[in-house]
């Protein structure tokens, strides 16, 4: 049935005069699904929907056919609906839609796509556990890693004495089988070779025709010191192997280190915790810290303060790229003890000095003075 009335084009992709081209893509989608033969067998009004939808876009998706038809109307493109459908329209539809119907460009005149049986191979992941000491100083491991592999005996061919593919009898060697749906022809996938237009005749006994097998492949990796956690490593060419001598996959190594029980890492910098009695902290000391290169002396000065920092140059972790080394931070924290575990002396010693700063603190009950006196 044909169309004696044109409607305009907006209206007919329900968007305004100004719609971005994205907008225009959008409505059309929407509209083509909506509207589309497959979903409306026999209904020829949707037949006829779909159509006007497709010319609207056609005409709105051109730059410059919009802006002669935003200048001159219809009569500015040709008069599009009066010359009849013209299926060229879709040359891009399988981007607007997809493989959402099975399109692609063979279905609309071309001459069809055959999908190359030659195809890459997938990468793969593998997820490394390091130590935190692993992480900062580097470390080399051997992976075992499961991927698809070349086939020794069909040396990737899939096929039984390495003889050739034949052409798939189902698309002809096309890759697409083709059918008419209402006004134009309909191309899909062949079901029968997916796409690659070839079949194997006589497939290899050891992988079935597949051209790969399944292997586990033992693979040395160097990890560089400084590496954080959820680094990746990428392995060029380790990946799962192509298939019909299709480029083989990268492997990435993702690092996962394991938290250290007295240090924390920020970057190349490492840091620590270091307790000191209140005499320390006021007097000043020389203490031992661990650090990840061994043990080191660090000294207070007299009066440091809850929570200040000591900083040992280059006692961190290496930066990656061989630009030195981080940093260890000592972060001083003023231990109080319990008085549990002070003796007599001691309590007296600090009630004394209590007195003398005038510090206004607990005063001690007979009960503490008698524990104090049976032990």
């Amino acid at each position: 049935m044909a169309r004696t009335a044109l409607r305009d084009y907006y209206e007919v992709l329900g968007i305004a005069r100004q719609a971005s081209d994205k907008e225009i893509k959008t409505a059309y989608r929407q509209l083509a699904i909506q509207f589309h033969p497959d979903r409306n067998p026999g209904d020829h009004a949707a037949e006829e929907k779909f159509k006007e939808a497709a010319e609207a876009y056609a005409v709105l998706s051109d730059p410059d056919k919009r802006a002669r038809y935003d200048r001159f109307g219809h009569q500015g493109v040709g008069g599009a609906g009066a010359a009849g459908f013209d299926p060229t329209i879709f040359a891009d539809f399988s981007d607007i839609l997809g493989d959402l119907f099975g399109f692609g460009a063979a279905g609309f005149g071309g001459g069809g796509r055959r999908r190359s049986a030659v195809q890459p191979g997938a990468d793969l992941r593998y997820e490394l556990e390091l130590t935190f000491q692993q992480a900062a100083f580097g470390h080399t491991v051997e992976l075992e890693v499961p991927r698809l592999e070349t086939c020794g005996t069909c040396h990737g061919s899939g096929s039984k004495g390495g003889k050739p593919p034949v052409a798939c009898a189902t698309c002809k060697g096309r890759g697409q089988v083709h059918f008419s749906q209402g006004f134009f022809t309909v191309a899909r996938t062949c079901p029968q070779c997916h796409g690659a237009g070839e079949v194997i005749a006589d497939p290899c006994p050891k992988c079935r025709g597949e051209g790969r097998v399944e292997a586990r492949r033992k693979i040395e990796v160097k990890v560089p010191a400084g590496v954080d956690n959820g680094a990746r490593l990428r392995l060029s060419g380790e990946g799962e192997h192509g298939r019909r001598g299709g480029p083989p996959g990268d492997l990435y190594v993702v690092i996962a280190v394991e938290p250290h029980p007295d240090f924390e890492r920020q970057g190349a910098n490492v840091h620590s915790m270091l307790a000191v009695s209140f005499p320390e902290a006021v007097l000043g000391a020389k203490i031992e810290v661990e650090t990840l290169h061994g043990p080191q002396m660090v000294e207070l000065a007299p009066g440091t303060q809850h929570g200040a920092e000591l900083r040992l140059r280059g006692k961190g972790v290496a930066k990656l790229g061989g630009r030195g080394q981080g940093d260890h931070v000592v972060h001083v924290a003023l231990r109080v003890p319990d008085t549990k575990e002070l003796g007599a002396d001691e309590i007296a010693l600090l009630q004394k000095l209590a007195d003398i700063q005038g510090s206004k603190v607990r005063e001690r009950s007979v009960l503490d003075k008698v524990k104090d006196l049976f032990g």
